[in-house]
């Protein structure tokens, strides 16, 4: 059977809704469009500079902290195929993606409030000083519901951007490295937020008994995360101007086909995403083998970046002397480096893309990655191998090369938030499918990679004595496995006849 046979009996069983067809949009509308990334951003920066710290502050030992992160992923598994799949059939008269950014960006700002007030929420249930299994709880209610908002917009957004910009595989590439621009304006933001630890003082009544001067500064930092996504989110629904998803221009759907679809929409659903796998091109499996071995090697690092600045460089420990927090807050400050150059290569995307093409310039930077984390590896090393220790801080050298990695490592970071979404946006398109669900396909090839990082890390680390180092071997093994499989299978440029679009 051939593809366009397959497509004519699915689109029979749950014909997929198409958008309108609209005029070009101009490039300075997908720039405001792609401006709710950096609200979105700015919270996941904060998210991923600080809560680590203050997971094990709560009492979660270290070990068990990549379990908490492992909420990300599962609700990406399921949240974002989902929410791609409904908002490429909603019929609001908002439009398809808009009313989803915005309930995103609403449970986003419900998270972060019980996430920042977890310890108050423990103590008002009965926690006492030395045991909060009760914070516990809430953090973690609040954190997996931060992640659900997360993918809940972000899926959206992606799909949007796609809509925007429709076949023209030039423009998709401009647009997703407008969304990544963003996300390196948000994360300098929010690391810059997460580095600098007096926030506290603009809100003193963040301080409470059960709230210290820790707690309270992410407390406080969430509430400008607050004001800046409300901003970030405006800015960007204003300028979609979105046409709703109505019988009048999806006339593809008769009368009798809507009834099914609306009471088999789940099952439809699961069998147009899992069953989409059968019918991939070679080179969309290429692409997500690339994307889940890429992940693999960047979630060690997100998950423990600066709990790694605290522990293995400055050598402290949570809640024992002020080493941790200040080799958490320099931490922080090198993510900010990482975001300006994940900003700068965001810029020269395009142009580096149409000169070498996108397959290669993702291969050559998952080999830098990987290069980065095996010289976190030998920079651990030689800190064990130093004499100094107690409330000695290291010496500024080792600091400066820490820096200096976690800065270079914004460049392989900034492909990693564009290409993949670009490639698979206009090679997925024949299969049928709408680019919610899209997004949805390349999802899993993250999350799942995720969940078995989450699962694995943990152990993995107590097996050779603690620390972070294993993972961030199996990282650059992933990483380096990852840009071979890229350079040498991936194509060069996102068309069919390059030149075309170039």
């Amino acid at each position: 059977m051939t593809i366009p046979e397959i497509q004519r009996q699915r689109g029979r069983a749950h014909p997929a809704a198409r958008p309108p067809v609209r005029t070009r949009v101009p490039l300075k509308r997908l720039l405001r469009v792609a401006s709710v990334a950096c609200g979105i951003q700015f919270g996941w920066a904060l998210q991923l500079s600080l809560l680590t710290p203050y997971v094990q502050e709560l009492g979660i030992p270290h070990a068990w902290a990549s379990l908490v992160w492992l909420c990300g992923p599962l609700s990406g598994l399921l949240v974002q195929p989902v929410v791609g799949h409904m908002s490429d059939r909603c019929t609001s008269r908002f439009g398809r993606r808009r009313p989803f950014i915005v309930a995103g960006a609403a449970l986003i700002i419900v998270a972060v409030l019980i996430i920042g007030h977890s310890a108050d929420i423990g103590r008002l249930l009965g926690d006492g000083a030395d045991s909060r299994p009760r914070a516990v709880a809430a953090f973690v209610v609040g954190f997996w519901l931060l992640d659900v908002a997360n993918n809940m917009s972000q899926g959206p957004c992606r799909a949007l951007l796609a809509d925007l910009t429709g076949k023209d595989h030039r423009r998709t590439r401009v647009a997703n490295a407008y969304f990544s621009l963003f996300m390196a304006v948000g994360n300098v933001l929010g690391f810059a937020t997460g580095s600098y630890s007096g926030w506290f003082t603009i809100f003193p009544f963040t301080i409470t008994p059960s709230c210290s001067v820790n707690c309270a500064n992410l407390k406080s930092a969430f509430f400008l995360d607050i004001v800046f996504i409300m901003f970030t989110t405006y800015v960007s629904i204003s300028a979609a101007q979105e046409l709703p998803l109505s019988s009048s221009n999806s006339s593809t759907h008769n009368a009798d086909e809507r009834p099914e679809r609306s009471n088999h929409a789940q099952e439809a659903f699961f069998w147009e995403l899992f069953g989409t796998f059968r019918y991939l091109s070679g080179p969309i499996w290429v692409i997500l083998l690339v994307t889940a071995l890429t992940w693999i090697g960047w979630f060690p690092f997100l998950l423990f970046d600066t709990d790694w600045m605290g522990r293995e460089i400055y050598r402290g420990r949570p809640n024992e002397g002020q080493n941790y927090h200040t080799g958490v807050r320099m931490g922080a400050f090198g993510l900010m480096l990482n975001s300006v150059v994940l900003g700068l290569t965001s810029v020269f995307m395009e142009k580096l893309c149409k000169k070498w093409g996108a397959g290669l310039i993702w291969g050559i930077s998952n080999i830098l990655m990987a290069l980065c984390f095996l010289t976190m590896l030998i920079i651990t090393s030689m800190v064990n191998n130093m004499d100094f220790s107690g409330y000695d801080l290291p010496p500024d050298g080792v600091v400066i090369a820490a820096l200096i990695v976690f800065a270079i490592l914004g460049v392989p970071l900034a492909i990693t938030y564009s290409i993949p979404y670009a490639m698979i946006s206009t090679r997925i398109e024949s299969l049928g499918l709408g680019q919610g669900l899209s997004m949805g396909v390349l999802n899993l090839a993250i999350v799942i990679p995720q969940v078995v990082v989450s699962l694995g890390s943990g152990p993995w680390d107590q097996l050779f004595g603690g620390g972070n180092s294993p993972a961030f071997a199996v990282a650059a093994v992933a990483a380096f496995a990852g840009g071979l499989v890229a350079i040498l299978a991936l194509p060069r440029s996102h068309a069919e006849k390059p030149r075309a679009h170039m």
